[in-house]
């Protein structure tokens, strides 16, 4: 083990922030529906590469600027999700059952897009990745910037969402005690839909970023479960800005290890992390 130069040791963490900020981004739709509608939904990571993979079809086959598929595939994500929370409330899907059911659909999902684009790895080739900037030594790519920049802006108004807004209100509301909100007649049924469709929205904007800045292939769907999952667990169940914090946490702590030690230690960090914290403080998972 050599302890990096200060320039590499800057640039590791500056990359651990924008792979945290994809991580959070990740893991906020995925945390919002665990924790205010009470659905682990092992389908929003299927959502997120089948997002990644058509905002790859659109920009390579059809030729359309990357950024401009996040005016299309959020919306058609949002009456996705709304359909698939429409199913699950009609058979009245527990929450354990919902694990098993999205993990289903992601299986299918993941069918799928090996059916229509293949096993092999895919790349999207855009300008995007050849524009870079130099700050004090530091290279800033600009796909892992718009990342950046588009998982704070959306956690902050979500988080704004959330607190100052009667349906921000209502949904807290729901989640703390359904029969009492209902009572005060908040319609729980339509509440659902929107954060359902809301949250699968919010996994193309993560599917565009991740095409944006990775190689796809239809297994690493499965690869990204645990970090996001620590990311979730981490920041808090339901909440807007705690996944982000928690991504960043972890993609430093990766990129650090990865600089100081060896790549193949990145992966214990995320897992170290949930441990030590469901050791020391077991009520906040």
């Amino acid at each position: 083990m050599s302890f990096p130069s200060f320039n590499l040791l800057a640039q590791s963490i500056l990359s651990g922030i924008f792979i945290g900020s994809l991580y959070g981004l990740i893991g906020l739709g995925l945390g919002l529906t665990w924790g205010l509608l009470r659905q682990i939904n092992l389908a929003h990571f299927g959502w997120v590469f089948l997002s990644a993979y058509l905002s790859y079809h659109m920009a390579s086959v059809i030729g359309i600027d990357p950024l401009l598929t996040l005016l299309v595939l959020p919306p058609l994500f949002f009456l996705v999700g709304a359909a698939m929370q429409w199913v699950l409330a009609k058979f009245a899907i527990t929450p354990f059952n919902s694990l098993l059911v999205t993990f289903g659909i992601t299986i299918i999902i993941e069918s799928g897009i090996q059916a229509i684009w293949t096993a092999d790895f895919r790349r999207l080739e855009s300008h995007y990745n050849d524009m870079k900037f130099t700050i004090a030594g530091l290279y800033f790519p600009v796909p892992e910037l718009i990342t950046l920049t588009l998982s704070v802006s959306i956690a902050l108004s979500i988080w704004a969402l959330l607190r100052y807004t009667d349906w921000g209100k209502a949904l807290r509301a729901m989640s703390e005690d359904a029969a009492v909100a209902s009572a005060f007649g908040i319609n729980q049924k339509a509440l659902s839909l929107l954060l359902a469709g809301l949250c699968a929205a919010l996994a193309a904007v993560a599917g565009v970023c991740l095409a944006l800045t990775f190689t796809l292939t239809p297994s690493q769907i499965f690869l990204w479960v645990g970090v996001v999952f620590a990311c979730v667990m981490l920041g808090g169940l339901g909440s807007a800005i705690g996944p982000l914090i928690a991504g960043i946490i972890i993609g430093v702590s990766e990129a650090i290890t990865m600089a100081v030690a060896s790549p193949s230690w990145a992966p214990i960090v995320s897992f170290s992390l949930l441990i030590v914290m469901l050791l020391f403080r077991p009520g906040k998972a």
